[in-house]
């Protein structure tokens, strides 16, 4: 059940929780509090004395152990009778099994000649230190510890073979010390728990962990500063709880002490008191729940109205109008409510059009094209006003009495045709109410409404667009219906319609504003296209033979390009590239450009240079970066032998290998100084031969599909490659 905060805002809903907070609330929380600290401290300290006694009684078997290994190291020392010299120098009896399985191994040193083994072997025996010689003489037995960087210490326990005579020499023995800290037998460590053994040092003696090394460094600090035997430590994310016990050796083997540390998981430390975490809470839940329930009966009887309403409220500050509350408590409450739902279905009408006129206002400023714009309009503009029809008029601004009427209704959309423009009576009518004018179809409607009126509109709400103080075009809303109506109810011009009036004045300024920066822009291009088209003319003014050569390369790039189906914004660029393909040319003299006869060397390299100049003239335009690759390569041959760089396939830039085609083949088919044009036939021949070579082969293949001239035979499929030894065009189309 959710925990109801709506009586909050009440008197009476205040008392209330006051109430159940002093009554319930506060006393059960404390108890339960207090309950839970209480036996959580008992259960953890249990756990840790049990702990501590683990410990203990782990390190006294340790030790136990270490006595008992003694006792069998005596009784080994009784069975080997040292005798004289010689008898030393040979083998000895071996010592029982079960002596085997305690010791690695046990080797006698004496002075008298190298260590001798009374089973197993001991690699790398430690050599005792001076003290412990001493006290191996003075018949103690000594434990040593040799340490290993990777692998586990090793444990030794020495004592002399006669304490009346130490030159006879010493056991050393290796012992075990899976048997020694009870790690190989099943029943030696409490359940669920982890063991290890430190030296006074620190170092890890043995583990029950497999990364011990972790283990030590992070609890050899914990043992030097606690002096409860108690704490805790995490390792991989897991929570131990931890005692640890000293061994004492230095009396009895002359050895440093040795910790004993007894680990157990936190969770399973803390598991006894999973039944009292399951049951408590429950009980503490169900005394509150029982007080809640009451008090919540008697809040939801005199409030459940007050809730409601704050819902919808927030519902509509979070934008949703349509919500509406359904209370019938038969008071004011219920009177609250009627006046809410008006108030929501106000808003809702007023919110969704100031949105929508947002959306319609962001859509046609952004637009850059007439076209985008009336359909902005077209399809948004119902959404708003609630109108049967929509149309847009843009007059002509060349021949004023010609416009073009746009139209979206039920029964037709987007529908575009030219009506007659307005006459100068209905301009003056028009330009005399700027703001709006309402119009009924029973006068005679003027010819840019007869869309509108053929589909059975009988009212109108006109709204001129005006740019620069001349009527640009009209924008106009359509009714079935006198008057209009609102999106759920119907409407009065006399009460409402100045709402609706403002909002679709204010959307035909906007309107107003998009079409002015649309036909700015459309002026802007055609001032773009007229100037390099002039550039190209220029360009190609210099010889009276390669007069309107661009423009012919470009018409039929483009239509190359369309065959290869190449996007809209491809083709725009390809256009710019093949208009300005040749502007590189007004670096080559008109004599070079117009001589009959063959060019010489240097006049041919004269010629060869115009790519990379017209790249040069292009390069200060960052508008023009995409073309200067056409510029540069369209003499560039798909084999590899054209000019200025060699390159060769598909290194070519498209536009160059498009632009190449449509050059050679205009090219050929015009008059020269040097020569008569071709007839295009041969001309379409000679471009099919050079497919692979100098050309293409699939822009080949869309060239001649755009002529119109492919044939449907495997020789035409193939491709012809011209001949390597086949002169360059280079002086056939100069």
């Amino acid at each position: 059940m959710k925990f109801d905060t709506t009586f909050l805002g009440s008197k009476v809903g205040r008392r209330i929780l006051m109430l159940f907070v002093c009554c319930a609330l506060l006393p059960i929380g404390a108890l339960a509090i207090l309950s839970f600290t209480h036996v959580t401290r008992q259960l953890n300290e249990q756990s840790q004395g049990r702990l501590q006694q683990a410990a203990k009684a782990v390190g006294m078997g340790i030790y136990e152990r270490l006595i008992f290994l003694e006792t069998e190291m005596s009784i080994v020392a009784s069975n080997v009778d040292p005798g004289v010299e010689a008898a030393l120098q040979t083998s000895v009896e071996p010592v029982d099994q079960p002596t085997e399985k305690r010791f690695k191994a046990i080797m006698l040193v004496t002075e008298q000649g190298p260590p001798m083994s009374l089973y197993g072997a001991i690699e790398n025996p430690p050599l005792p230190t001076r003290e412990e010689l001493e006290q191996i003489n003075a018949g103690k037995t000594v434990i040593s510890i040799q340490k290993r960087s990777d692998l586990p210490s090793r444990i030794f326990m020495m004592r002399t073979l006669k304490p009346q005579d130490p030159k006879v020499g010493f056991f050393m023995g290796e012992i075990d010390t899976g048997y020694l800290f009870g790690l190989l037998s099943a029943g030696a460590l409490p359940p669920m728990t982890e063991l290890c053994v430190l030296d006074q040092s620190r170092n890890v003696l043995a583990s029950s962990l497999p990364a011990h090394a972790p283990f030590a460094v992070a609890v050899g600090a914990r043992i030097d500063g606690s002096a409860s035997r108690r704490f805790e430590w995490e390792q991989d994310g897991r929570k131990y709880v931890a005692s640890w016990w000293t061994i004492f050796l230095k009396s009895q083997f002359v050895a440093p002490n040795w910790t004993v540390v007894l680990s157990q998981s936190k969770a399973y430390v803390l598991a006894p008191m999973a039944d009292f975490n399951k049951m408590f809470p429950l009980v503490v839940l169900m005394s509150l729940w029982v007080v809640l329930f009451l008090s919540v009966i008697q809040i939801r009887r005199n409030l459940v109205p007050l809730k409601k309403l704050k819902e919808g409220t927030l519902q509509i500050a979070k934008g949703d109008f349509d919500t509406r509350v359904a209370i019938t408590s038969a008071d004011e409450f219920e009177e609250l409510a009627g006046s809410f739902n008006t108030m929501s279905r106000q808003l809702g009408r007023q919110f969704q059009a100031l949105t929508t006129v947002a959306e319609i206002d962001r859509a046609i400023l952004s637009a850059l094209h007439t076209e985008k714009i009336v359909e902005t309009v077209l399809t948004r503009m119902r959404d708003v006003f609630s109108c049967d029809g929509v149309s847009v008029t843009l007059i002509d601004s060349k021949e004023t009495s010609m416009a073009h009427t746009y139209v979206e209704d039920d029964t037709e959309s987007q529908k575009r045709g030219e009506t007659v423009g307005p006459s100068p009576d209905e301009v003056q009518r028009l330009n005399d109410n700027r703001e709006h004018l309402i119009i009924e179809r029973d006068e005679h409607p003027p010819g840019y409404l007869e869309h509108l009126a053929n589909n059975g509109m009988k009212s109108f709400l006109v709204l001129p667009i005006f740019l620069q103080e001349r009527l640009s075009g009209i924008m106009t809303l359509g009714y079935t219906d006198s008057p209009p109506r609102s999106p759920d109810e119907t409407m009065s011009f006399s009460s409402e319609v100045h709402e609706i009036l403002a909002q679709a004045r204010q959307l035909a300024d906007q309107v107003a504003v998009a079409l002015s920066n649309a036909h700015l822009i459309e002026e802007l291009d055609q001032l773009n296209w007229g100037t390099l088209t002039a550039l190209a003319r220029a360009v190609d003014a210099k010889s009276p033979w390669t007069a309107g050569h661009s423009e012919r390369v470009t018409d039929m790039t483009l239509e190359i390009g369309t065959a290869v189906g190449l996007t809209p914004k491809e083709l725009d660029t390809l256009r710019r590239g093949a208009l300005l393909h040749d502007v590189g040319k007004i670096g080559v003299s008109a004599a070079i450009l117009d001589k009959p006869g063959k060019l010489t060397d240097e006049e041919y390299e004269n010629v060869k240079r115009h790519p990379s100049t017209g790249a040069r003239i292009l390069e200060p335009i960052s508008a023009y970066a995409e073309i200067i690759p056409i510029v540069l390569q369209h003499h560039e041959q798909f084999g590899g032998r054209g000019y200025p760089h060699g390159l060769a396939g598909e290194t070519i830039c498209l536009g160059a290998r498009i632009v190449a085609v449509a050059d050679v083949f205009d090219a050929l088919v015009s008059d020269r100084p040097y020569r008569s044009g071709w007839e295009k036939k041969r001309a379409i021949e000679f471009i099919k031969e050079g497919a692979g070579s100098q050309f293409d082969p699939e822009i080949v293949k869309a060239f001649l599909e755009v002529m119109g001239k492919e044939e449907k035979t495997p020789e035409a499929q193939a491709m012809f490659v011209r001949p390597p030894d086949t002169p360059t065009m280079v002086e056939q189309h100069r």
